[in-house]
């Protein structure tokens, strides 16, 4: 499921947000601390825990930053927890988010969740997303259809193209 559809569709998303000039920003689970004193008490009880500057922290290569664009270290499943992710989407003028990434149904479907709380315009990007199954990942995307609207990469793409008058 991540290496056959959801890598290609995220390739695909973050090549048509670039051109679209749509803000791209990074969230990845990293400590602030080594010993990761710092992160959630659910990550602690499931043994997840990714040091601060360790190889495991860095987004995969077919996927990676382009330059200048925003990575957020975070220590839980939501960014809106752990994170100044509010604060810089605020500034950077952001309403609305495509959520896209893995786990589905844990730090997608936390995000999205929170992000609707605080006032965003939510979307998954449903087949750039993974989890541990597909059970996993439709039941997520059943559970969460109430905070945000879901819309295929393909959907995406071309509701961006027709923003972008093309």
């Amino acid at each position: 499921m991540l290496d056959d559809t959801a890598l290609p569709n995220l390739r695909r998303l973050l090549t048509v947000c670039r051109r679209g000039r749509i803000e791209v920003l990074y969230t990845i689970i990293e400590s602030l601390t080594e010993d990761g004193r710092d992160r959630s008490l659910d990550y602690k009880i499931s043994g997840l825990h990714v040091p601060k500057g360790s190889w495991d922290a860095r987004v995969i290569e077919a996927i990676a930053p382009a330059e200048d664009e925003i990575v957020i270290p975070k220590t839980s499943s939501s960014p809106f927890l752990s994170t100044n992710i509010d604060y810089v989407l605020r500034n950077l003028g952001v309403r609305s988010l495509i959520i896209a990434g893995i786990l589905t149904d844990q730090c997608i479907d936390s995000a999205a969740r929170d992000a609707c709380d605080l006032g965003y315009l939510v979307t998954i990007a449903t087949d750039a997303c993974a989890t541990h199954s597909r059970e996993r990942h439709e039941w997520s995307l059943r559970n969460n259809r109430g905070y945000a609207r879901q819309r295929t990469t393909a959907e995406l793409v071309a509701e961006i193209a027709r923003l972008n008058g093309g």
